[in-house]
C-alpha cells in the first residue's frame, strides 16, 4: 500500500506540476503582445527519491516557478547601441533643419537665409555696373538694394540659426524631468528585486527595469553595474552616479550664461553628456558645436564684407564730395562675434557711395572698381567672399551627409540586435502552441495513471472477481 500511495503522492505532484506549466504557458500568450515582456519557461526540479525497504523510489518533480529567458549581456548592448543612434538621429533632425535655412525656396517656417550665395555675387556686380556710369541715380540705388538683400539674408540665417539654437537648449531641458522619473523607478525596482529575488530572476520586476533602462538609454548615454542581490547601478558614460540599488540621484539644470546647463550633485556635466549618447547627447551637441560653428562662418563673412567695405567706401569721394568721410554701407561690427545677426544696411543715400577715388572728380570711377574688386579677393580667411561661403554650405553637406550615414548604420545595428533578442525573449505563439500541447498530454498521461490503479484497487478488493470499476 505504501507503494500504491507513493504513486497516487507522485501523481498529484505530476498533475500539479503540469498544471502550473500550462499556467505559465497561457501567461505568455496572453502577453505576447506586452512591451517588454520576456518568455516564461517552466522550471521543473526532481524531488528527492523515497526509500521503501532499502529501495529508492522516484519522487517525480514539482514545478518551482517560472524562469525569464533573457540574455543580459545582449540586452545591455541593445541598450549601448540605442543610445548611440538616438544621439545621431536627434543630431541629424537639427542638422537637417540648419541646412533647410541655407537652401533658397526651402519653405522653411524660420527665418529664411534666401540665397546667400547669390546675393554677394549680386552684390559686387553692383559695383561693376556703377563702375560704368558711376553717377547713375538708379545704379547706386541698386547698389543699396542688393546690400540691403545681402545683409538681410544673412542676419535671417544667423537669426534663424539663433532660434533653433534656444528651440534645443529648451528641448535639451525638458529630458531632465524623464531621466530623473526613469532613474527613480529604477531604484525602486532595485529595492523590490532584491528584496523578492535576490538570487534568482525576477520575472516581471526584471522585464520593467529592463524596460525603464531602454528608456533610459535613448534618453541619456549611460552604463550599467550589476551589483550583489541582483542589484544594478547606474552611471553615465562619464561614471556620474545615477542610480546606486535602491537610491538614485536627480540631474539638474540651471541657466549659466543664458545656456542649460546640467549638474549630478554640484558638478557640471554638460560636457560630458554633449559626447554620451542619447537624445540629450544629440541635442548637446547641435546646440554647443554644429550651430555655433555655423553661427562663426557667417559672422566671419558678415565683418569681413563689412568692413571692408565700409573701410573702401571711406577711402573715396561720393556725390557730395566728401573726400575721406562719405559713411558706412553695412552697420560697423565692434568684433566678429555677433556680426551676423547684427548686418544690416545703415545708408540710405545713395549721394554717399564713394564710386570715385579720393580726390577725383564725380565722374570717377577708380573706388567702384576697387570695391567691385573685393569680390574676388581673399578677404575672408584667406578666401573670397564667394568661395568662403560656398566652402561653408559644402562642410554642412557634408556634416549632415555624414551624420546621415552614421545614423543608417548605427539604427541597421539596433534593428539586428532587437532581432536578437526577440528571437531569444520574445513569445512566439508557435513555441507555445507546441509546449501547451506537450504538457496536455503529460497531464493526460498522469491522468491514466489513476484510472490503472483505480482499476488494480479494485480488483484486489474483490478478490480478483471479474469487477466493473466506474
Amino acid at each position: 500500500m505504501a507503494t500504491i500511495n507513493s504513486a497516487l503522492n507522485i501523481i498529484s505532484q505530476a498533475l500539479e506540476a503540469d498544471q502550473s506549466g500550462l499556467s505559465i504557458v497561457a501567461n505568455n500568450v496572453a502577453n505576447a503582445n506586452t512591451p517588454g515582456y520576456t518568455e516564461e519557461q517552466p522550471n521543473w526540479v526532481e524531488n528527492s527519491p523515497v526509500a521503501i525497504n532499502g529501495v529508492a523510489y522516484g519522487a517525480g518533480v514539482t514545478q518551482t516557478g517560472p524562469t525569464s529567458i533573457r540574455d543580459r549581456v545582449l540586452e545591455e548592448r541593445l541598450d549601448q547601441q540605442q543610445q548611440l543612434a538616438a544621439a545621431s538621429n536627434t543630431r541629424l533632425t537639427a542638422l537637417n533643419t540648419m541646412q533647410a535655412l541655407f537652401t533658397p525656396d526651402s519653405g522653411s517656417s524660420t527665418a529664411s537665409a534666401g540665397d546667400i550665395g547669390a546675393d554677394i555675387t549680386n552684390f559686387f556686380d553692383s559695383f561693376s555696373s556703377l563702375e560704368a556710369n558711376p553717377t547713375d541715380n538708379a545704379l547706386r540705388q541698386q547698389v543699396l538694394s542688393s546690400a540691403t538683400t545681402l545683409a538681410g539674408d544673412i542676419s535671417n540665417a544667423a537669426a534663424g540659426l539663433n532660434a533653433q539654437q534656444a528651440a534645443l537648449d529648451q528641448e535639451a531641458a525638458g529630458t531632465t524631468s524623464q531621466i530623473n522619473a526613469l532613474t527613480a523607478s529604477l531604484a525602486q525596482l532595485n529595492q523590490e528585486i532584491q528584496s523578492n529575488s535576490p538570487h534568482a530572476d525576477a520575472g516581471v520586476l526584471e522585464d520593467q527595469r529592463q524596460q525603464d533602462l531602454s528608456q533610459l538609454s535613448q534618453i541619456i548615454g549611460i552604463n550599467q553595474v550589476t551589483t550583489e542581490n541582483n542589484g544594478l547601478s547606474v552611471t553615465t558614460t562619464s561614471g556620474q552616479l545615477l542610480v546606486s540599488e535602491d537610491s538614485s540621484f536627480p540631474l539638474t539644470d540651471s541657466l549659466v550664461g543664458g545656456v542649460t546647463h546640467f549638474f549630478v550633485g554640484a558638478t557640471d556635466v554638460t560636457s560630458q553628456l554633449e559626447s554620451g549618447g542619447g537624445q540629450l547627447g544629440g541635442y548637446l551637441t547641435a546646440r554647443d558645436q554644429d550651430i555655433p560653428n555655423a553661427l562663426a562662418s557667417l559672422d566671419q563673412l558678415a565683418y569681413s564684407i563689412s568692413t571692408q567695405i565700409n573701410t573702401q567706401n571711406n577711402a573715396g569721394t561720393d556725390l557730395d564730395g566728401d573726400n575721406g568721410n562719405a559713411g558706412d554701407i553695412f552697420s560697423q561690427p565692434a568684433q566678429v562675434a555677433g556680426s551676423a545677426v547684427a548686418m544690416s544696411v545703415v545708408m540710405t543715400d545713395p549721394n554717399h557711395i564713394a564710386a570715385a577715388g579720393l580726390g577725383q572728380g564725380t565722374g570717377d570711377n577708380s573706388n567702384a572698381t576697387a570695391m567691385a574688386n573685393l569680390g574676388s579677393q581673399a578677404i575672408v580667411n584667406g578666401q573670397t567672399p564667394s568661395d568662403f561661403y560656398s566652402n561653408f554650405v559644402s562642410t554642412l553637406g557634408s556634416t549632415v551627409s555624414n551624420a546621415q550615414t552614421e545614423n543608417t548604420a548605427q539604427n541597421a545595428s539596433v534593428t539586428q540586435l532587437q532581432t536578437q533578442n526577440d528571437s531569444l525573449s520574445a513569445v512566439n505563439l508557435n513555441d507555445e502552441a507546441s509546449s501547451m500541447t506537450t504538457i496536455e498530454r503529460s497531464y493526460q498521461a498522469a491522468s491514466q495513471v489513476f484510472t490503472m490503479i483505480n482499476s488494480v484497487i479494485a480488483s484486489v478488493l474483490n478478490l480478483g472477481e471479474q469487477a466493473t470499476v466506474s
